[in-house]
């Protein structure tokens, strides 16, 4: 076997390895801060340089943990059906959507916290947050009568914020159930609101 087909497999199984080991991590601990690159390395059997130079930094492992954990719902949003899939009617995609988001949030609350938290760069910024704000922004555009998509599309990903999931349903406070009925509901108020009268949006 070549070298570099070898050197390639000992990436790509170092990689499995550590995100493995970084999900169980942040499963166990009570706060994603104390988890470390050190721990994650320690528990992947893998040297800090390895772990390094295929994240990059704590950041970077974050996403790339995030982002394998989020995969299944990325493949449901982008070529499944109903209704998180694209043939699905822009009024029962959203809801949808945010559902899909916030049970996400409410399955990996330790991980999304630690994302969204972590770094000095904005949240708004994020990938991972500018890829859902366009996914939704793009399906708000579709509704008829509906405006200021961009800002609608923002002001509904707050409320699946990791922070506020973490309020809302730490130590039990509220229900999983509830809590997806009372987005649902707020949804369905800014779908159907129009905008009030005697008020004008500059463009």
């Amino acid at each position: 076997m070549p070298e570099r087909q070898t050197s390639r497999k000992d990436a790509i199984r170092n990689r499995e390895a550590v995100l493995a080991a970084a999900d169980a991590l942040f499963a166990r601990r009570e706060s994603p801060e104390d988890v470390t690159m050190a721990d994650v390395a320690a528990a992947a059997g893998v040297g800090k340089g390895t772990l390094f130079r295929a994240f990059g930094d704590r950041a970077g492992l974050l996403r790339a943990l995030y982002g394998a954990r989020l995969e299944p719902i990325r493949q449901a949003v982008e070529t499944g059906p109903p209704p998180l899939g694209p043939a699905a009617p822009p009024r029962d995609r959203v809801p949808a959507l945010l559902d899909a988001l916030l049970c996400f949030k409410l399955d990996n609350r330790r991980l999304a916290l630690a994302l969204e938290e972590g770094g000095s760069s904005s949240t708004y910024r994020a990938e991972h947050y500018e890829r859902w704000h366009s996914l939704l922004r793009a399906v708000l555009e579709q509704i008829p009568g509906l405006t200021d998509s961009d800002f609608t599309a923002h002001a509904l990903l707050a409320a699946t914020r990791a922070d506020l999931v973490e309020h809302l349903a730490g130590e039990g406070r509220i229900p999983r159930e509830r809590l997806r009925a009372q987005l649902a509901n707020f949804a369905a108020r800014v779908l159907a609101s129009g905008p009030l009268q005697g008020l004008t949006v500059e463009e």
